[in-house]
C-alpha cells in the first residue's frame, strides 16, 4: 500500500492510536544551547532577576497577507475578529468541526491585512490547508522552525521577563517604555533599531517579546545581555525553557483532534505522511483505543473566554452545545516528594524500575498525558511532568472533574505505561507507580496569577 498521506498512514496501521503511541518522536524540540549557566539559576531568573528566552529557532512562522485575512481568521478561529487592527496579538484557538481543539498560537496583527501566526506546525498545516483549498484572497510564506529548515530562519525573536526586565529594557531603550498594553505591540530602541515588541510572557513575568529580522539576531542579543549584566538577567537553554509554561499555566500539547472523523478526513488527505501531526508521539499513562477519548475542548483548557459567538467558525455549533455542558477544570499538581524519591531510587540496585524521570523536564512524548485518580477512579489527566527550582518540587499540569477541582485537594497520578503499553523508543522497560499529588491553583505562580495582565 503506498502512504503518502495522513490518512493512507492511519488506514495501513488501522487505529491512530496504535500509530500515535508507538511512534518514534519523543517531545517537542527546542535547539538552542542545553544551558547557559545552569537550568536551576536559569528558573529562579524569571522570579529573582530577569530571563532572555531565545525563540528564534523552534517555532513556525506562518506570514499570511491579502484583503481576506480577517475572513480567513473569522471562518477558523474561536476568537472575535471584531477588535482586528494592526498592533495586536491574539491567541488564537482553532477547532475542529467537534468542537476539540486542534492547536492554539500567538497570532501578531503587523499589519490591517497581515499576520503572523507562531506556534508548532500544527497550526500552520491547519490554516494552510485552508487557504490552499478555500477561496481566500491571502499569499502565504511559512517561516519553517529550524528543524525542518534547509536554509536560516527570516526572523529572530526574543523574550526578556522578570522583575527587572523593565529597567533592562529601559536601559536599552534610553528612557521609559510607553503604551505597551497587554498583548499590544510597540516599538523599542536597541542599539539604534528601531525594534518591534509584544507586552506578553511565556513565564507569566513582566516583559517584552521583541522580534526581527534573522540579520539583526546577534546585535540585538548581544544588546540585551549586556545590558542587563549587572540585573540578574540570565539567558535561558532549552532545559529551562522546556519547563517554562508550567508556572505560567499554559498547556502546551493538547493531541490535535485531527485524527478522525469525516468531517476531517480532507484535511487528513492533504497532510503528508512524514508532517509533524503524522509523526508525533502520544504517551503516557492514559490509554484508550478510542483517539478521541484523547481530545480537549477550548472549555477544558481553560478559554472560554476566548470563545465568541459573534461569528460563524469551525466548530461553533459544538461549542454553542458544549458551552453548558460539565467540563474539566485547569489545575496544577505538586507531587508528593517520598513518591517522586522512590521513583528516583528504583534506578539504582536491581529491583524493577520505575519509568526513568529526566530533569527538569520529564517529557519523553510529544503529547504526555498521565491518569490521575481520586478514591480508586478516574478524574482527570496530568500533563508535562517538571522539576522548577522555584518551588523546588515537582509539578505537572492537570485537567480535573469538578470534585476534585478545589486547591488542597488530594488524588493520585498514574506514572509510567501499562507493560507492553507502546514501542516508543523512548520508553525503556519500567513498572507503573502511583505518585500522590495535592491539587493546587493555575497558573502556581501567584505573579502570573495576579499581577501579569495588570
Amino acid at each position: 500500500m503506498t502512504v503518502n498521506t495522513l490518512e493512507d498512514k492511519i488506514n495501513a496501521i488501522g487505529n491512530p492510536v496504535d500509530m500515535l503511541r508507538n511512534a518514534n518522536a519523543g517531545p517537542y524540540q527546542f535547539p538552542i544551547k542545553a544551558e547557559f549557566t545552569n537550568w536551576r539559576d536559569e528558573q529562579e531568573a524569571w522570579r529573582n532577576g530577569a530571563v532572555l528566552f531565545d525563540q528564534s529557532y523552534h517555532m513556525t512562522d506562518h506570514y499570511i497577507e491579502g484583503q481576506d485575512v480577517k475572513r480567513l481568521l473569522e471562518d477558523l478561529a474561536i476568537n472575535s475578529m471584531a477588535n482586528f487592527r494592526k498592533d495586536i496579538a491574539k491567541q488564537v484557538v482553532f477547532c475542529n468541526h467537534d468542537g476539540f481543539v486542534i492547536g492554539d498560537a500567538i497570532m501578531f496583527i503587523l499589519d490591517d491585512t497581515k499576520v503572523n501566526i507562531v506556534n508548532k506546525p500544527i497550526n500552520r498545516d491547519w490554516v494552510q490547508y485552508h487557504i490552499e483549498t478555500g477561496d481566500y484572497d491571502v499569499e502565504a510564506v511559512t517561516d519553517m522552525r529550524a528543524l525542518d529548515n534547509n536554509g536560516r530562519r527570516m526572523g529572530y525573536r526574543f523574550e526578556v521577563q522578570g522583575p527587572n526586565a523593565n529597567a533592562i529594557l529601559e536601559n536599552l531603550n534610553g528612557g521609559p517604555l510607553e503604551g505597551f498594553k497587554f498583548f499590544g505591540m510597540g516599538t523599542i530602541n536597541i542599539d539604534g533599531v528601531q525594534v518591534r515588541a509584544l507586552r506578553h510572557g511565556m513565564a507569566g513575568a513582566v516583559g517584552l517579546e521583541l522580534f526581527g529580522p534573522f540579520d539583526d539576531y546577534d546585535r540585538i542579543r548581544n544588546a540585551i545581555m549586556e545590558a542587563g549584566q549587572d540585573m540578574g538577567l540570565l539567558a535561558a537553554g532549552s532545559k529551562t525553557y522546556s519547563t517554562v509554561a508550567h508556572e505560567s499555566g499554559w498547556f502546551p500539547s493538547p493531541l490535535p483532534a485531527i485524527y478522525s472523523g469525516e468531517k476531517m478526513k480532507g484535511f487528513r488527505e492533504w497532510l503528508a505522511a512524514d508532517s509533524f501531526m503524522a509523526g508525533l508521539s502520544l504517551g503516557g499513562s492514559l490509554v484508550s483505543s478510542n483517539v478521541e477519548d484523547y481530545y480537549l475542548s477550548p472549555y477544558d483548557l481553560g478559554y472560554g473566554h476566548i470563545v465568541k459567538f459573534d461569528h460563524d467558525f469551525v466548530g461553533r455549533a459544538a461549542l454553542e452545545v458544549k458551552q453548558d455542558q460539565p467540563h474539566r477544570h485547569k489545575r496544577t499538581l505538586r507531587w508528593f516528594k517520598d513518591d517522586v524519591v522512590n521513583v528516583f531510587a528504583s534506578q539504582l540496585g536491581e529491583a524493577e524500575r520505575f519509568k526513568f524521570m529526566d530533569m527538569p523536564a520529564s517529557h519523553y512524548a510529544t503529547c504526555p498525558y498521565d491518569l490521575v485518580s481520586a478514591g480508586g477512579m478516574p478524574v482527570g489527566i496530568s500533563h508535562y511532568p517538571v522539576y522548577t527550582s522555584n518551588v523546588r518540587g515537582w509539578i505537572s499540569l492537570a485537567l480535573l472533574d469538578e470534585n476534585v477541582a478545589e486547591p488542597g485537594t488530594n488524588v493520585s497520578l498514574t506514572w509510567g505505561e501499562p507493560d507492553g503499553g507502546s514501542a516508543k523508543p523512548t520508553v525503556e522497560r519500567h513498572v507503573q507507580t502511583e505518585i500522590a499529588c495535592v491539587v493546587e491553583p493555575c497558573p502556581i505562580s501567584v505573579t502570573a496569577r495576579e499581577q501579569y495582565k495588570k
